[in-house]
């Protein structure tokens, strides 16, 4: 994989660049400030465009793919926020390999991917766009275009890929729309036959051991989340850099892991009194969390041998209410001859065999054939007690049987 290092360190930094003025329809660190790394992942075809964004310092990357189509022109899958930094790359592509033809929403309930599609179709204006089937917005069911986006070159994705006008190039899967009660989950995956290159959004992910580069611009989450309690004065040095993500990628799969446990708010407030930084970007000193001596254990096997597996909150909240058509997708999608996988969080791009992709699905099954694609339940455990609570309330429709 070739980088475009000058995207990494710019000669100047201007802060205009990183600029996102809509950050307050969805208030995520790092707001109104975006940095964008690209990356070339096969030469002259594909390229990731990172960012980030988080809660509570809970930071992880969101990326959007560009592929370049063979004719000429470019498709864009999952787009990411349009800063001036971010546009800046992309038309460095469109000056060597053409405009933006197609732009792809591939989610209906991941608002961190809607959000900024209207606004990337604005500075292409001859770009078509294309959205997974089952639109819905909360808490009212909205036209598209009453969301941003552009009516006239705005298509749902129909079922059959073949219907399409990239259909030389991709094929792709739906899987949904998974009716959950007050709102629905879907997904497409897009296979880019020449590059031999799956991209998905939320379904499959894999997390290094070490901190993105993206997430490396801005150390202060990491540095946060490296300290052991509140009164801790943390280095920025590579160690704790590298602690600090673990622990991020941990509270962002899991919400609670077993090895956190969250201290009485009396004593979170005392020790507040002794952290050496009370200003409101340290939250005035506030660290609600202890983690267990060996908290790095859970980690190691969430990351072991470049595990690639579903995220936790899909398997306990969102797809176990339709296992059999998970299934059939997933067994769909590996029907494809892919080499590598790009997801829209997390490490990227991921070696993968379609075989691996599907037994990632395995936890839909009663006999599973391999338990290595399988998290331990006792790190899944307050996402199981969601999920009771929600069946109890009916909010959701319950789980269904494993097949």
């Amino acid at each position: 994989m070739a980088d475009d290092q000058s995207t990494k360190k710019p000669k100047q930094i201007n802060q205009q660049d990183f600029s996102w003025p809509l950050w307050l329809i969805l208030p995520l660190y790092p707001y109104g400030q975006r940095r964008t790394i690209r990356e070339e992942v096969v030469k002259d075809t594909i390229w990731t465009f990172d960012q980030m964004q988080g809660i509570f310092y809970v930071v992880v990357p969101i990326r959007m793919t560009v592929v370049k189509l063979a004719e000429e022109g470019l498709l864009v899958y999952a787009p990411v926020a349009p800063t001036p930094e971010c546009l800046r790359m992309v038309e460095e592509l469109v000056a060597k390999h053409g405009d933006v033809k197609y732009i792809i929403l591939p989610t209906i309930s991941g608002i961190e991917h809607k959000v900024f599609v209207a606004p990337f179709a604005k500075n292409f204006p001859t770009a078509q766009v294309f959205v997974a089937p089952g639109q819905w917005s909360f808490p009212l069911n909205l036209p598209l275009s009453w969301l941003g986006l552009p009516a006239k070159r705005t298509h749902i994705l129909p079922s059959d890929c073949r219907n399409t006008p990239f259909a030389k190039e991709f094929d792709y899967e739906i899987l949904g729309p998974i009716q959950l009660g007050l709102g629905k989950f879907a997904e497409v995956a897009f296979f880019h036959r020449r590059s031999h290159t799956l991209l998905v959004t939320d379904a499959v992910v894999s997390v290094s051991a070490d901190p993105l580069d993206i997430v490396q611009l801005d150390p202060y989450p990491l540095l946060f989340h490296a300290k052991d309690s509140a009164s801790d004065m943390v280095a920025d040095h590579p160690t704790n850099r590298r602690k600090g993500w673990q622990r991020i990628s941990l509270f962002a799969l899991y919400f609670r892991p077993s090895v956190l446990s969250v201290p009485q708010w009396a004593e979170v407030f005392r020790q507040a009194t002794k952290a050496p930084n009370r200003s409101q970007k340290a939250y005035f000193g506030l660290y609600p969390f202890q983690w267990d001596v060996h908290w790095q254990n859970s980690f190691e096997i969430l990351s072991g041998e470049g595990r690639l597996f579903v995220a936790p909150i899909l398997q306990t909240l969102i797809l176990n209410r339709a296992p059999r058509e998970t299934i059939d997708w997933a067994e769909k999608v590996a029907n494809w001859n892919f080499q590598r996988i790009i997801p829209c969080h997390f490490d990227s791009p991921i070696p993968s065999k379609p075989t691996e992709f599907r037994q990632a699905f395995s936890f839909l099954e009663k006999h599973p054939t391999s338990e290595r694609y399988l998290l331990p339940e006792e790190d899944l455990q307050l996402l199981r007690d969601i999920d009771q609570g929600l069946k109890k309330t009916r909010i959701v429709p319950p789980p269904q049987e494993k097949v």
